[in-house]
């Protein structure tokens, strides 16, 4: 699970203790997680948590805050955003997927349990991927639709199935 770009191991003694972290990414790491998560740029990158122990391995709960600038998915155009993500991981021996193929339900609970590899976590790898799903799958820029529009690309409401019939109503019978 660790990647190099924004690692930061705690062990479960140090958890154990109890631990609480503001960890900042410098230049060259924003740099570098930017290109992972396909982002323009990543103009912040603050980490806060707190660390402890619980039964069966390591828990994780704090906030991941940053601004990004990913790329509108119609134009390429840049679209900052501003990320304040809560994150509550559980981190526990034995939480490993089994080499089943069968669909499991899993409770909302369950969402944020992930495998303990042997005595540590990476924190700092967690809250990049505590980013990653934080993003705008579909950033769009608030110019967009006039782009498009002035491009001669047809929007939902005009190509869509139901805009013939649409223009259709609009004519009178024969």
């Amino acid at each position: 699970m660790t990647q190099d770009e924004f690692s930061h191991l705690v062990t479960l003694a140090e958890a154990a203790q109890g631990r609480d972290l503001t960890l900042e990414a410098d230049e060259a790491q924003r740099g570098a997680i930017a290109a992972r998560l396909g982002l323009v740029s990543l103009d912040r990158f603050v980490v806060t948590a707190e660390v402890r122990a619980v039964a069966g391995g390591i828990a994780v709960a704090g906030r991941v805050n940053a601004k990004v600038v990913q790329s509108c998915a119609a134009t390429d155009l840049p679209v900052p955003a501003a990320i304040d993500e809560a994150f509550d991981l559980r981190f526990l021996r034995g939480a490993e997927p089994s080499g089943n193929d069968e669909e499991v339900e899993i409770s909302d609970a369950d969402l944020d349990i992930l495998p303990l590899e042997g005595d540590r976590v990476d924190v700092g790898e967690a809250a990049v991927q505590s980013l990653s799903l934080a993003l705008d799958p579909f950033p769009r820029h608030p110019d967009a639709d006039r782009i498009l529009a002035e491009k001669g690309v047809l929007s939902e409401e005009q190509a869509g199935p139901f805009a013939a019939l649409a223009k259709l109503r609009g004519k009178p019978e024969t």
